[in-house]
């Protein structure tokens, strides 16, 4: 019984030694950083800076207008040169109704995105073939706003049909 007590004894102080020096380590790495402190103007500018990145982002997502350009008639024809690189551009186009439309699509972007152009309100699904000039017709009857999208549906355009 003496054993265990005199094992048990050198058990506890040696934990206890190695508890002392978890605390010294401890206190010791506790230490050793310190707080910076840095300038006020420095702290001002990035702020600033900041304000001023998210105010752009939200004008260019939220209050930019888009692009927009009315057709012209030649030969009985309303037509329009839209350009496809990260986009369409313009991204909106004004037209007459009854009068047939002409849509020359010049796709420069090789994303496989806007390889295809969508028109839901006119049944038109069209393949936009690279660096060539693709063109979609039809003849809008009714005035209103018709919307048109890449395949993806991730880039947006409009025809705005008036009397």
């Amino acid at each position: 019984m003496l054993n265990l007590t005199f094992l048990g004894a050198i058990a506890s102080s040696a934990s206890a030694a190695e508890m002392t020096e978890m605390t010294e380590e401890h206190t010791k790495r506790s230490t050793q950083f310190q707080r910076i402190e840095q300038p006020l103007a420095l702290k001002i500018g990035l702020t600033v800076g900041g304000l001023a990145l998210i105010s752009a982002q939200l004008w260019w997502f939220l209050f930019s207008k888009p692009k927009s350009q009315q057709a012209e008639t030649s030969e009985g024809v309303q037509e329009v040169i839209i350009t496809v690189d990260g986009g369409y551009s313009p991204s909106l186009v004004t037209v007459k109704r009854g009068l047939p439309v002409r849509l020359n699509f010049m796709r420069r972007d090789p994303s496989s995105c806007l390889e295809r152009v969508l028109f839901p309100d006119f049944h038109i699904a069209q393949d936009l073939a690279l660096n060539v000039i693709t063109p979609i017709e039809f003849t809008p009857q009714t005035i209103g706003s018709y919307q048109f999208s890449c395949g993806m549906n991730m880039f947006h355009g409009a025809i705005n049909v008036e009397d």
